[in-house]
C-alpha cells in the first residue's frame, strides 16, 4: 500500500504534498531572499574596487583624527529607564495586536493568560518607572 505517502496528524492521516502546503509560503519567501540578495552580493562584488588597500586606512581614527585619551569610558544610565519603557511597550504591542485582531475567534479562557501578560508587562513598567526616579545611576 502506498502508506510512505501519508503522514499521521493526530487520528487524521493527511498526505504528505498537503503537510508541505502549509509551508509553501514560508518557501516561497525563503526563495524570494535568495534570488534578492544572490544578485545584489554579486554585484557588489564585481564593481567593488580590487587595488590593495593603504595601511593608514587601517588605522583607528575618531572622525579623521588620530584617537586621544582611554577608549572605554564610563557610560551614563540616563536613558536607561526609557529604553526599558521602550522595550516593554514595543513587546506590548506586537503581543497585544496579535490577541486583539484575534479576539473574536478566541474562547473566554484566553484572556487569562493575556492578563497575566499584561501584569507582568506592567510590572516591568513599574520597574522602569521606578529607575528613572533614581538618581544615583544617573
Amino acid at each position: 500500500m502506498d502508506s510512505f505517502l501519508y503522514l499521521q496528524k493526530g487520528l487524521k492521516a493527511s498526505l504528505v504534498g498537503e503537510a508541505v502546503a502549509d509551508y509553501s509560503h514560508v518557501l516561497m519567501m525563503f526563495g524570494f531572499a535568495i534570488v534578492a540578495t544572490a544578485p545584489a552580493l554579486i554585484i557588489s562584488r564585481m564593481i567593488s574596487p580590487r587595488r590593495r588597500s593603504n595601511p593608514v586606512k587601517f588605522l583607528p581614527m575618531e572622525c579623521g583624527q588620530v584617537p586621544s585619551g582611554a577608549g572605554r569610558t564610563h557610560f551614563m544610565m540616563q536613558y536607561y529607564a526609557f529604553i526599558l519603557m521602550f522595550v516593554v511597550f514595543d513587546v506590548m504591542a506586537i503581543f497585544l495586536y496579535a490577541w486583539g485582531s484575534t479576539l473574536l475567534n478566541l474562547e473566554k479562557t484566553a484572556t487569562l493568560p493575556i492578563i497575566a501578560f499584561l501584569g507582568i508587562m506592567f510590572g516591568a513598567m513599574a520597574y522602569a518607572l521606578y529607575q528613572s526616579k533614581r538618581r544615583d545611576i544617573w
